[in-house]
């Protein structure tokens, strides 16, 4: 009789109120019919985690701690990383690349509800509904919104996406029907790649001079830091807005202020450097100014967009078959 083999060992490695939120009953059936997991145990520190050794697969996401050398001693069967969150970079270490591991990544999954509220921004932005809806709401009146707005509306607007990112990818996807004039910015791209994306390739600082609506969609590294500076954003075209759902350390904020108080130019922030702004900031309450905080990804029932992805990438695993969204070693350098 044919023998029927083994199924992986598995292990949850997150904050536990993630695990509750990404793997509902429903998840864990699925699951515990690919691999050999206990769907209880989740390891936060990987002390006192029972047959630890025999873990070949571990399914991570926020809260994960990094896995250096000493917790990798400690799971010698380890042979992939599935991811159930974005960036992998707050916990694969140098020590999985060099024991060989398989990474895989659900950025992809979480790139779509950011790209989502970035169209989303961008054709209230252009409407300028924000700044409409609280005069109506103030006056309780029509008015003549052509002479405070002239110009608004997002027919043959200028749109300059900064980073073809994942999440910058899927926001051009997502702009092209609509009538929108699309910029990008990328040092790693070249003319014909953005052209074949629906954007023209143009350097950062023609970009800000040019677009009417600019979205960041940069990784934050050493050299993206404070990216939008004083002297960038003194470039915006007067009514501009900026649109943030990258990293809050991409924007000068100190600089930002200043321009949004002096009403020069509106922005979207849903990141912002630091995280949670000081509760003086003229930020919370001008009227050109949305604050959100950090919700543009996924939330709620998108996390199970998440969650679907990563089992799908345990169930290639399991049949010998590549993951779909493996990470790849050189191209963390230049990504989130």
């Amino acid at each position: 009789m044919p023998t029927t083999q083994p199924r992986p060992r598995a292990l949850f490695a997150m904050g536990r109120p993630h695990r509750d939120a990404l793997f509902p009953q429903a998840a864990i059936d699925r699951l515990t019919r690919l691999v050999d997991i206990e769907p209880h145990v989740v390891a936060e520190d990987f002390d006192d985690v029972p047959r630890l050794a025999a873990v070949e697969i571990l399914i991570t996401s926020w809260g994960c701690r990094p896995l250096d050398d000493a917790v990798l001693e400690r799971m010698p069967a380890l042979k992939a990383v599935v991811h159930a969150a974005g960036s992998v970079k707050h916990h694969v270490t140098e020590a999985c690349w060099d024991r060989g591991l398989r990474i895989s990544t659900a950025a992809a999954a979480n790139a779509v509800p950011v790209a989502e509220y970035t169209l989303a921004a961008i054709l209230f932005a252009n409407k300028r509904v924000l700044e409409i809806g609280g005069l109506y709401r103030e006056h309780r009146n029509a008015l003549d919104w052509a002479a405070h707005f002239p110009g608004f509306g997002n027919y043959r607007r200028t749109i300059g996406l900064v980073g073809a990112s994942l999440v910058g990818r899927r926001v051009l996807e997502l702009l092209r029907p609509h009538d929108f004039d699309v910029l990008l910015a990328d040092p790693h791209l070249d003319p014909e790649a953005a052209r074949s994306m629906g954007a023209r390739l143009v350097e950062l600082d023609e970009l800000l001079a040019v677009s009417d609506i600019v979205s960041l969609h940069a990784p934050a590294l050493p050299e993206t830091y404070h990216l939008l500076d004083a002297r960038r954003l003194s470039l915006l075209r007067h009514g501009a807005t900026l649109i943030n759902t990258g990293r809050g350390s991409l924007i000068d904020t100190e600089a930002l202020t200043a321009q949004a108080v002096s009403g020069r130019i509106h922005a979207v922030l849903d990141v912002t450097e630091p995280e949670v702004l000081p509760a003086a900031s003229p930020l919370y309450s001008l009227p050109n100014v949305l604050l959100t905080p950090h919700i543009a990804g996924s939330l709620g029932g998108e996390l199970l967009r998440i969650t679907r992805s990563a089992l799908d990438e345990v169930e290639r695993y399991c049949a010998g078959r590549e993951f779909a969204y493996p990470v790849i070693r050189a191209a963390l350098s230049t990504s989130a």
